[in-house]
C-alpha cells in the first residue's frame, strides 16, 4: 500500500477539465488571431504549417481529446487531414480519383482539380485550412467533409477490387471509409453549429 505522501508524488494525467479549458482556450485565439491577420499572408501560412513547426504531437496534445463538436476537436480534424495529406498523397490522390466518379457532387464541393494529383491534394488541404482563417468555418469543414467522403468512397471501391487476392486489405480498407464518413459526418455537424452559433 502507498502512504498518502507516495501517492502524491505519482504524476498523473492532465485534469480533464483544465485539459478542456487550454483546449478551446487555444482553439478560439487561434481562429480569432488568424481571422484579425487573414490580410498578412505569411501570418496565415505561419497558421496552416502548424504542425509542421509545432509538431503533430503538441497540437495533439491541446486537441485531440477534444469532442468533434468543439472548434477544438474541429481543428484537431482539419490539421490531422491535412498531415494525412502530407505523409500519403499518392494513395489519397489515387483513391480521391476512385471516388470521385461516384461522389460527383461531394467532389464539386471538395474542389480538388481534377484528375488530382499528389501536389492538388497537398493544395487542397492547405486551401480548405486557409478557410479557416479566411473564409467561413462552416464552408471550410464542409468542404473537408465532402473530401472526405469521395475518399471514403474510393477506398471503397479500392476495397471491392482487392478482396480476391487480399480479403484482410480489403478488411482495412473498408474499416477506412468507414472512419473517413464517420468524420466526414462529424465535420457536418461541426459546420451546422458554427452556423448556428454554437461551436466553440
Amino acid at each position: 500500500m502507498l502512504s498518502p505522501q507516495e501517492a502524491e508524488q505519482i504524476v498523473g494525467d492532465v485534469d480533464p477539465a483544465v485539459r478542456s479549458e487550454l483546449a478551446h482556450t487555444t482553439a478560439g485565439a487561434l481562429v480569432l488571431g488568424g481571422r484579425r491577420g487573414a490580410e498578412d499572408p505569411d501570418l496565415v501560412q505561419r497558421l496552416i504549417t502548424l504542425v509542421d513547426t509545432e509538431g503533430l504531437d503538441t497540437v495533439a496534445s491541446m486537441w485531440s481529446q477534444s469532442p468533434a463538436d468543439t472548434l477544438p476537436g474541429a481543428l484537431w480534424r482539419l490539421y490531422l487531414l491535412r498531415e494525412w495529406t502530407r505523409r500519403d498523397p499518392h494513395t489519397i490522390a489515387e483513391r480521391y480519383h476512385l471516388g470521385l466518379h461516384r461522389a460527383e457532387v461531394a467532389g464539386v464541393v471538395a474542389g480538388v482539380a481534377t484528375p488530382p494529383g499528389p501536389d492538388q491534394i497537398r493544395e487542397l488541404a492547405d486551401a480548405v485550412l486557409s478557410g479557416v482563417f479566411r473564409g467561413d468555418l462552416d464552408i471550410t469543414l464542409d468542404r473537408a467533409a465532402a473530401f472526405l467522403r469521395v475518399l471514403a468512397t474510393g477506398s471503397a471501391m479500392d476495397a471491392d477490387w482487392v478482396e480476391l487476392s487480399d480479403r484482410d486489405r480489403a478488411t482495412r480498407l473498408t474499416r477506412n471509409a468507414g472512419s473517413l464518413l464517420d468524420t466526414a459526418a462529424e465535420l457536418e455537424s461541426a459546420a451546422a453549429l458554427w452556423r448556428a452559433g454554437r461551436l466553440d
